[in-house]
């Protein structure tokens, strides 16, 4: 078990009378609970919370008029990681996935698996269909994907990423998802905080499904994925924008932190290729 306190505070620049959807607050599951939160807005609006997708991601929504607006969410998250020996854990058989799992093998927005497929076998269908492979493909989008600012944006595709051999966190984890389905391992995006990211930010990673749970993937090896605290998952990032504006509204000002407590740092420090992780 291990505590991370985190935040994000975002200012708009309000121009014409605007609905902002917000998704910020950290998820609850059965291994990451919420200790304490706090959603300040000021100045003062009423930020209406409900959930969305198949994962019940937790949203905000603010009516808000012209001006400038600040957005401050806290908490403090604690994470019971469930953690694995990579050689027993397997790829499940498509015959024994259970149905909820069947929509991460599909063709998405970003990840165009059908498009990949015949990449994803030549390059990887000779390795065993098990963690070790997902890892595998990790290793690969790090090694010939330049993580590079301002080289994507809010239309590329996993396709494009590689054939342009650049993007950052979001695509690194496209790219892999898009591999994983064209393999036939259910694979899902995650949004969320990082614990050791430089510089701090919202990050994007993923979740594959073997042997019976989610394990956490960080393709770009930019955060331990044991220091990951999940905000929402989905299908792509479509589905986990921190995000979205109806009207007219410029982000203007965005800080985000996300630091584990003293003293608890071992799991942290453990090589993501020796340890899978799970926090689902």
């Amino acid at each position: 078990m291990h505590f991370v306190t985190l935040g994000s505070r975002l200012q708009y620049e309000i121009k014409a009378p605007t609905v902002l959807l917000i998704n910020l607050s950290i998820a609850t599951t059965g291994n990451q609970a919420v200790v304490t939160e706090n959603l300040f807005v000021d100045p003062y609006v009423y930020a209406a919370p409900f959930y969305v997708g198949l994962e019940g991601n937790r949203f905000n929504r603010l009516i808000l008029q012209p001006g400038v607006i600040t957005i401050e969410y806290t908490a403090t998250a604690r994470l019971t990681p469930v953690t694995d020996h990579p050689p027993v854990i397997d790829q499940v058989d498509y015959a024994l996935l259970p149905p909820h799992v069947l929509t991460y093998l599909n063709p998405s927005r970003y990840c165009e698996s059908d498009k990949l497929s015949g990449f994803a076998f030549n390059q990887f269908g000779h390795l065993p269909p098990n963690f070790d492979r997902v890892n595998a493909i990790c290793d690969w989008i790090h090694a010939n994907i330049q993580y590079l600012s301002g080289t994507t944006n809010a239309l590329t595709t996993a396709s494009d990423v590689l054939g342009q051999r650049t993007g950052v966190c979001r695509d690194f984890a496209h790219l892999a998802i898009t591999f994983c389905r064209a393999l036939g391992v259910p694979a899902r995006y995650v949004s969320g905080y990082a614990c050791r990211l430089e510089p701090p930010d919202f990050h994007g990673f993923f979740e594959a499904y073997l042997d019976g749970n989610w394990y956490l993937f960080d393709p770009t090896r930019l955060a331990p994925p044991a220091g990951l605290v999940r905000i929402g998952a989905g299908r792509d990032a479509a589905d986990t924008s921190f995000a979205t504006i109806w009207g007219d509204a410029t982000l203007t000002q965005i800080k985000v932190w996300a630091d584990e407590q003293p003293g608890q740092t071992n799991l942290l420090d453990t090589n993501p290729a020796a340890v899978a992780v799970s926090t689902a």
